[in-house]
């Protein structure tokens, strides 16, 4: 497994360095190493995702100070990847570039069939994102769930042409089928060019004449699919799971968007997740702190017996090792913290006071008197 470098090494910026910087110096090292500007160059197209994924890190402040604290482990601690997905590749990055800084730089049409718009309207369908709530047994164990997507799919009765059948639609004559023109404008500075959508044909490459009766025109329709979904143990909020290709339909026969599939954690009233270890808090009775004995531990998936031993006080934790959550796309496995709380009841039969009483009168269990040092073991 290859290591990875450290993201500020990546970026070449120092640790104080502002976000502004960070986006700034991000951006000369992406128009580098793009692929567009490097076609075939594989070594290029690694440089390229590494800085796309160092600065997702570091543009977040959230990501970033987790990073500052703890390194790449205390991202991926139930992150799988530091954007927080499992797996970051290409797209990833060249969507991590389009997002902040579009595709006015130059290199024609920048992503092709891959991020949008391509020659003749066939555009690449709308993505859909999905927030998908989990317990942490859930978590704990992996889950397979079933998932109704509402997106538009592909016309079946013009097979995504938008020309009602027997007839046909004619290449728009403004962009020439290419869907976008170019505008030059005269400025202060010389010459800008832009690149827009066509006027004529909306983009669409072609003019249709005798428009489809189910689409309209439109080449997609509503519709609906169920799809089976395998989620992974070990995942936590923030990660994401990418279904290529199972998103809206593209228009024009285009490709198809994808599904991000979000993790989201249920809030669980007994155990607290810290990364991938769980606490709990387990109540005992003042004998048994005192006295000291075995019991029974709720955990995730089921229940373990844990030693108490005499002389427990409050707030004490002890660590099951095994007994966390697993360590996502890893065979370790976190351990469950048990903190210990001395019970004391609210109220008590006549019985049990007179006992308790007799007890508190009792000078070899009371404490000394004062205050303990600040430093003094329990």
């Amino acid at each position: 497994m290859t290591t990875k470098r450290d993201y500020y090494e990546v970026l070449g910026v120092e640790r104080n360095a502002d976000t502004e910087h960070i986006k700034k110096v991000y951006r000369k090292l992406a128009l580098k190493y793009h692929p567009d500007r490097n076609p075939g160059d594989k070594e290029a197209e690694e440089r390229f995702k590494e800085a796309a994924e160092a600065y997702e890190v570091l543009r977040d402040s959230e990501k970033r100070a987790r990073y500052d604290r703890f390194g790449h482990d205390g991202l991926r601690g139930a992150s799988g990847w530091p954007g927080g997905g499992f797996g970051f590749d290409l797209s990833d990055a060249l969507r991590s570039f389009l997002r902040d800084f579009g595709g006015g730089f130059g290199f024609g049409d920048m992503f092709g069939d891959e991020m949008g718009a391509s020659r003749g309207g066939r555009n690449k369908g709308e993505d859909l994102q999905i927030k998908l709530p989990l317990t942490l047994q859930e978590v704990a164990t992996g889950v397979e769930r079933k998932i109704r997507l509402k997106r538009m799919e592909t016309c079946e009765r013009c097979g995504g042409d938008g020309s009602e059948p027997g007839s046909s639609s004619s290449r728009c004559s403004q962009c020439n089928g290419a869907g976008r023109i170019r505008q030059v404008s005269s400025s202060l500075f010389g010459q800008m060019v832009r690149v827009v959508t066509c006027p004529s044909c909306n983009g669409e490459g072609q003019i249709v004449t005798d428009r489809c009766k189910d689409c309209n025109g439109n080449g997609r329709i509503e519709g609906e699919k169920t799809i089976s979904v395998k989620i992974p143990s070990g995942v936590a909020t923030g990660n994401y799971l990418t279904l290529r290709g199972q998103g809206h339909a593209g228009s024009r026969g285009g490709p198809a968007g994808d599904v991000y599939i979000l993790i989201a954690e249920k809030a669980d009233p007994y155990f607290e997740r810290q990364g991938d270890h769980i606490l709990c808090r387990l109540p005992i009775s003042f004998p048994m702190a005192v006295l000291g004995g075995d019991m029974e531990v709720p955990t995730i998936t089921g229940k373990a017996k844990i030693k108490i031993p005499a002389g427990t006080p409050s707030g004490k934790i002890f660590r099951m090792r095994g007994k966390g959550l697993p360590h996502l796309n890893s065979s370790s496995t976190g351990d469950q913290l048990v903190q210990i709380v001395v019970w004391v009841p609210g109220k008590m039969s006549k019985a049990n006071r007179k006992l308790m009483q007799s007890l508190y009168d009792n000078d070899g269990i009371k404490p000394p008197d004062g205050l303990l040092p600040l430093d003094e073991k329990d």
